[in-house]
Parts: structure tokens; sequence; C-alpha cells
């Protein structure tokens, strides 16, 4: 069960950014076309980018808000709780959902920055992300160091220029890179070639695990016309699918101390497809030319960790899992966040599970992953 001491960390929750952040700190040749917040006819807080509007959808900021009244309608920042933007509101609703520290993913940019990916001018989209790595490590953390992880995102269109801005925002106390799950998924080379042995040679050496958010290469493959249930219900496959690639892959005998975490991909699946994925290593690994790899399961033990909100099915068989790869997480102000009861629920979860394994899930782990030390 989890203890009153446990400080519980979150590795995946959301800031809907402030209307300022790239005015503030975009160079001025960039300013007019970088991002920033206008009021279009309809009175909605709009987000234009190049010169085209980008709505925030009203699923990105629900916390607080009855079920019934969910939506993806645009939404305004006066009709958010504060917290989604400002940090000492933040802060009052980590405190009331007993939540101690969080990991946060943008929201304009994408999980991992696809609206800068699909910008015309490339190196806008670069300063974008520069900036927002910038306010991110010294505004948004900066203002709480003790209960916020920074998270930064990487111009994942340039290679090279990822192994720059990984070592720049290692260097200003970055601890965790958003990236893209899977890279082919948008026509960029897979992690199957040597494209991006350089760049994840340097975020294995600078200490910073990647974090794959589900829905960061697209949506799941559903059918057409049908409810957004079923696409919801299906973002874990993502998961899923690069869970098999990494563990089918050489990245990590390339780039030996990388660590991978699945952001919001729950955990429920990973015993059946790790015992798949060993079952199929086993048989053809001889003419598939993974004879010399490691055992898929080996691999994730050692570099990958599965992220969950709520998943009784996977908490059932953390001894398929493994208890060291399993972390929290809230997804405050989403609609899968259970705020103001994220702590009540996950200790309800926990009940049967020891203490000790309660304390590595709701705090250990992740303070391991993201080298976030106690302090006091």
């Amino acid at each position: 069960m989890l203890q009153r001491d446990v400080q519980i960390i979150s590795v995946d929750d959301h800031v809907i950014e402030h209307p300022t952040v790239w005015q503030d700190r975009l160079p001025d040749k960039f300013k007019e076309a970088g991002p920033k917040i206008v009021r279009d006819d309809a009175g909605n807080d709009v987000w234009m980018f190049e010169g085209r509007p980008h709505y925030n959808i009203g699923l990105n900021a629900v916390a607080g808000k009855r079920r019934e009244d969910y939506g993806v309608d645009p939404a305004r920042y006066e009709d958010m709780r504060p917290g989604c933007y400002l940090m000492e509101d933040r802060l009052k609703d980590m405190d009331e959902d007993g939540i101690w520290a969080q990991l946060c993913f943008p929201t304009f940019p994408g999980f991992a920055g696809s609206t800068f990916w699909r910008a015309d001018d490339k190196e806008l989209a670069s300063a974008c992300v520069r900036a927002y790595n910038d306010w991110m490590i010294d505004e948004w953390c900066a203002s709480a160091p003790e209960r916020m992880i920074p998270l930064v995102l990487m111009p994942y269109w340039d290679a090279e220029e990822c192994v720059r801005e990984a070592e720049r925002t290692a260097g200003k106390g970055a601890k965790a890179i958003s990236f893209i799950e899977a890279p082919h998924s948008v026509g960029l080379p897979s992690f199957h070639t040597d494209h991006w042995d350089r760049f994840l040679s340097a975020v294995s050496n600078t200490g910073m695990p990647l974090c794959l958010h589900f829905g960061s290469g697209g949506p799941p493959p559903t059918a057409p016309n049908g409810p957004f249930t079923a696409a919801i219900a299906l973002y874990g496959l993502n998961s899923l699918m690069t869970t098999v690639e990494l563990v089918n892959s050489r990245i990590f005998e390339k780039a030996p101390d990388l660590k991978v975490a699945l952001s919001e991909g729950g955990i429920g699946w990973m015993p059946y497809i790790l015992e798949r994925a060993d079952y199929t290593w086993d048989r053809h690994r001889f003419y598939t030319g993974m004879s010399d790899a490691r055992r898929p399961s080996e691999i994730f033990r050692d570099h990958i960790f599965g992220c969950f909100i709520s998943d009784d099915a996977g908490l059932r068989n953390l001894d398929l899992i493994g208890v060291d790869n399993v972390i929290f997480e809230g997804d405050y102000p989403h609609s899968d966040s259970n705020w103001p009861h994220a702590r009540k629920m996950l200790e309800e979860s926990l009940a049967h599970v020891p203490d000790d394994v309660a304390r590595k899930i709701a705090e250990d782990n992740a303070r391991k992953l993201f080298h976030f030390p106690r302090r006091g």
C-alpha cells in the first residue's frame, strides 16, 4: 500500500502555455510569424502561427469540469482553471490532488513539437523550439524547482540540430526530452536506421530519458466515422507498437545508457507483448539478423519504462513487467486526469501492493529515471 510520506511524482502532465511565451523570447525577425494569441470573431483564444490559426481543444483543459461538460470546442483562458497556465495556481491544484512533483508536456507545440514540424519555415520552427525550452527551464520549472521536472523539445526534422539542442538544454538543467514515438510515421528515418545514432548517443551521455508520448507520431488506425471514444481507447496501441520496434532494434547497443518512458501508454498490455516478442525473437532471430541481439524482454527491463494513470490489469501483473519499470502519471489537466482525487485513487490501486513496491511506483522509480532527488 502507499505510505503517507510518499511524495507522488507524476511523469505526464500538461501545461497550457501563457500567451507571450514565444513573443517574449523569439528574435525580432521571427516575432511576426511566431506564435501569438488573438481573439477570433467568436471570442475564442486562438494561436496564430505563420499567419494560420491553431485552436486549443477543450479536452486539453477539463480539470475541475463535469464529464458532461467535456468537449473538443475551442477554449478561452478564462474558461480554464488558472492552474493550467499559472504556476502559483498549479501548485495549489497539485496540493489538492496529492501530487508532489510533475513533468509537463506542451500543448500548442504538440506532445513532441509536431506543430513546429509542420511549419513552412524550419528556421523559425527551430527558434520556436529553443524559445519553448528556455521558457520551460528558466520560467515554468525554475519557479518551483523541487516540484517541476524540466522536459524539453527537439527540432526533430534535423538530427544534427537535435544533438546541439540536447546538449544545450542538458547544460541548462533539463531532465528529459519529449520525442516522436515513431519517426517513420511522419516520413522520417526509423529507429532501425543510423540516422538517429549521434542524437541518441548524445542523449544517452546526458542521462536524460526520451519520453515518447502516445499520439506524438499520429493517431491510432481506427475506422472512419467512428466515435472518438474508439481512438482514445486505442492510443495505447501506439506505445505497444513503439515498444516492439524498440526491443527489436539496435539503438541500445549504440546508446547503452539510453532510457525510454512510454508516456500515457499504460502497462496492462506489457505482459503479453513481452512474452510475444520473446517468442517470435526465439523462433525467427537467425534468418532476420537478430541472432546476436539480446532477448527483447531483457532490453525492456534495462531501458524502457511504462507509465500509467489507472491500470489495474498492469498492477496485478507487476511480476511480468518489473516493479522497477513502472511509473505513475496524473495527466492534469487533460480528460484522463482524476484531479483532485489522484492520490486517493492511486492509494486504492496500490492497496494490494507491498509498501516498498508502491513507493517505487509512486516516487522512487521516477526520481531515479529523471535524476530528481529528494531535497531535505
